[in-house]
């Protein structure tokens, strides 16, 4: 078993640093602010959420964006110390993620979903289960049952400064704690992880001077989708455009009535009929309450435009743009949810065809 994991290290060091955060390179100015976005749901029990980060392409001199994802714990007991950009020798080095036994320090950076500067609040394990907290974690019941609803200290949850140190960084120093979990027996990002940066490198729209800080895809549900679906991925980004972007002139959806009509999935046929009309009826629930929700954010945001006609037009949309990509990426997780409980075609009988 040693072996093993000793060979699978010497894996993971053969790739390039680039793909999952270059501590050798130093960067003369800092990675962009963080983007905001919501979690996907948990795929499984056992995963634990790895946040999205920027990291640098040398070849390029850009910063491109890892988005955040569901991870496997390689082993039981271990949580993930997120990597972070740190000031130093008049440059910004980056501090590689790694899993352990503790959190370790992280930079002070505000993550969100659990790490808000300091330790993790999204889950821990008892007696080899991974428990999540779904104050913090995006879960299904039906998928993950140990749970937990506990509050969590969110720091300063406006804070999407994305580097420690330096002009306008987090000002933030590891405690006596951290640094112990820092001499603790660690283990590398892992290859899943270390090809889920490597996807985000080779992908040109994740570039901060593409994207301008605003990637297409900011997280998935697990790593490899980054790169086997793409257009499903990028649903989960803080910025999406109908018909592509290109059809329409690229116009951003900033308030709920830019949204493209909520589409009522195909009548399904899986030989059970009373499944299927419930099934049919939860969907129409769900539309109709999706609907009244973009009605009721539209009315809110048209509200506070006649309220503060003398306000910043600028952050006024940007934060009305922020509303419209969360609900929409809400209510795409919702459909998602209800989907995979989707009534199944009945078996067909095994023998049937046989000589």
């Amino acid at each position: 078993m040693r072996a093993i994991r000793f060979l699978l290290g010497l894996l993971i060091l053969a790739i390039p640093a680039a793909s999952f955060g270059q501590i050798g390179i130093r960067v003369a100015f800092g990675p962009p602010e963080l983007p905001v976005y919501e979690q996907p749901i948990c795929p499984g029990d056992g995963y634990l959420w790895t946040p999205g980060y920027w990291a640098y392409d040398d070849s390029i001199s850009d910063y491109y964006w890892v988005p955040g994802t569901w991870v496997e714990a390689p082993e039981v007991g271990f949580l993930w110390t997120p990597g972070y950009w740190g000031w130093g020798e008049g440059g910004y080095f980056f501090n590689q993620g790694y899993w352990g036994q503790n959190v370790g320090f992280y930079g002070g950076i505000n993550y969100g979903f659990g790490y808000y500067g300091e330790g993790f609040g999204g889950g821990r394990w008892d007696h080899g289960h991974f428990f999540y907290n779904r104050s913090e974690s995006h879960i299904d019941i039906s998928i993950n049952r140990n749970v937990y609803d506990e509050r969590v200290n969110h720091g300063n949850a406006n804070m999407r400064v994305s580097f420690n140190g330096g002009r306008g960084g987090i000002e933030a120093r590891a405690n006596s704690q951290q640094e112990a979990a820092a001499r603790e027996r660690h283990i590398p990002a892992i290859a899943a992880q270390a090809q889920h940066a490597q996807t985000a490198r080779a992908n040109p729209e994740m570039r901060a001077t593409a994207n301008h800080g605003r990637p297409p895809v900011t997280a998935t549900s697990r790593p490899g989708e980054l790169g086997q679906h793409p257009a499903a991925a990028s649903n989960s980004g803080e910025i999406s455009r109908p018909g592509g972007g290109e059809a329409n002139g690229g116009h951003v959806q900033v308030h709920p009535k830019d949204l493209a009509p909520i589409s009522r999935p195909a009548p399904v046929n899986s030989g059970n009929t009373r499944a299927d009309r419930q099934y049919e009826q939860k969907q129409g629930q769900l539309i109709g309450r999706q609907t009244q929700e973009r009605q009721n954010l539209q009315q809110k945001q048209d509200a506070e435009h006649q309220r503060r006609p003398n306000a910043n037009t600028q952050q006024l949309e940007q934060k009305h743009q922020q509303q419209t990509q969360q609900l929409a990426q809400r209510h795409t997780t919702q459909q998602q949810s209800l989907e995979a409980r989707q009534p199944q075609p009945r078996a067909s009988n095994p023998g049937h065809g046989k000589n």
